[in-house]
């Protein structure tokens, strides 16, 4: 009885309208009414939920994203791209995945990515002769990418909520493989559909072009590279990494680039602050609802269900795969990372799959979900940046969305893209 008030005053809420973080606590406080427990509960779980050390970096690596964007880095990356792919076929959505997949990796942001990138692509894209929905469609799957290639700030929030000291340092690891291989899948897929709809091809700029446009783009790809390299040689925590993003961000901004002045620093600055707030009360509000749940035991109650469906791993997966891709379509991805990663987790540890691995999978799985309707806020994102409605792009986003199902089978189901690189190191 008391599962079904949690969930339904859930429901009742969102189909209300009311923001996710509001209608999760919402539903939070009802179920404390019904079981008689103190709502200062409530509070306490939410500042417990924040007070959290590694989500620190969170609000570091939106405003270093933020910077890199008003740094015109993401401009940079696409000339980059342009010029190593642009006389293919379809070139210019090869040149889409491959910026955003570069961008993905000094920002580690969807919204980022198909905010920055599409700003820039989908005009051209459309001024060359694309179709808005394939601009538009091309550019929003990849940025999921950007989820998978470390920074990822959704990978701390995972790191935080696992409960099992999982390390970032490993998750950053494990998400290169995945997002390499997930951004080549993607780019065949956008090579054969620019073949069957006959879009055209671009004029290769000759390779004294490319070099320059890669030498200019150097500066802004080496974040990543301070990033990942600061961290496997412990120079710095992921956590300070995030900080240090920050400093080199704004210095190549400012003083290589010379396109950051202090207008702009402060605009990202305040941008960043509003949007790390909403991410961080978001996961507050999430904690408390988590909290609910654990009290309900509806992660052993799940757990319990799943075992009496099948004990194979592999069935298993399978099954926590489809409730999370179901679960992504309905809400955002950093409340349900903090409230399902309690709930499946457990589950799948017990069937054998390394909670790193777990973790690739769950980034996926909700990334699937930010370009699903009805909630899909990344698709949203793009809708806008190409002034194109969302039934148009859904229509034709079938072969680009069942790509990246295709690579989430074979990062569920082959551990090894996600774990050789954390072994080794």
């Amino acid at each position: 009885m008391e599962i079904l008030v949690l969930l339904g005053a859930l429901l009742l809420l969102l189909l209300l309208g009311v923001p996710v973080a509001y209608a999760l606590l919402g539903s939070a406080l009802a179920i404390f009414l019904v079981i008689d427990i103190p709502l200062v509960v409530a509070v306490q779980r939410m500042a417990a939920g924040i007070s959290v050390f590694t989500l620190m970096a969170i609000p570091f690596f939106i405003f270093a994203g933020d910077l890199m964007y008003r740094a015109g880095i993401a401009d940079r990356l696409v000339q980059v791209a342009d010029a190593a792919f642009g006389r293919v076929r379809g070139g210019l959505g090869l040149v889409d995945v491959g910026a955003s997949m570069m961008f993905g990796a000094v920002s580690g942001s969807a919204i980022a990515s198909a905010s920055a990138i599409g700003s820039t692509m989908v005009p051209l894209m459309k001024d060359k002769g694309y179709p808005a929905d394939y601009a538009v469609n091309v550019t929003v799957t990849a940025a999921v990418v950007g989820l998978l290639i470390p920074p990822s700030h959704n990978m701390i929030i995972y790191a935080a909520a696992s409960g099992m000291g999982v390390s970032i340092g490993d998750l950053f690891l494990a998400g290169i493989v995945p997002g390499l291989l997930t951004g080549l899948m993607l780019m065949l897929t956008t090579w054969i559909v620019a073949r069957r709809r006959g879009l055209p091809r671009g004029i290769f700029p000759g390779w004294r072009k490319f070099l320059r446009a890669l030498v200019y783009a150097i500066p802004g790809l080496m974040t990543g590279v301070i990033i990942m390299g600061g961290i496997l040689s412990g120079i710095f925590t992921p956590t300070e990494s995030s900080a240090i993003a920050v400093i080199y961000t704004a210095i190549v901004g400012a003083l290589v680039y010379r396109s950051l002045g202090w207008k702009g620093f402060a605009e990202a600055a305040q941008k960043s602050v509003r949007t790390a707030s909403m991410v961080l009360f978001i996961i507050a509000a999430a904690t408390a609802f988590g909290f609910a749940l654990a009290l309900l035991e509806v992660p052993a109650q799940l757990a319990a269900l799943i075992g009496l469906m099948t004990d194979n791993p592999i069935l298993t997966l399978l099954i926590i795969n489809i409730m999370l891709l179901a679960l992504g379509t309905f809400m955002d991805m950093a409340p349900l990372i903090v409230i399902t990663t309690p709930i499946f987790l457990p589950v799948a540890v017990e069937v054998g799959v390394d909670p790193v691995h777990f973790g690739i999978i769950l980034m996926l799985n909700l990334g699937i979900g930010l370009v699903t309707p009805p909630v899909g806020s990344v698709l949203f994102v793009g809708s806008a940046v190409g002034k194109t409605p969302v039934p148009i792009l859904v229509k034709t986003i079938w072969p680009f969305y069942m790509t990246l199902i295709v690579a989430l089978g074979l990062i569920s189901f082959v551990p090894a893209l996600s774990l050789a690189l954390p072994q080794a190191f």
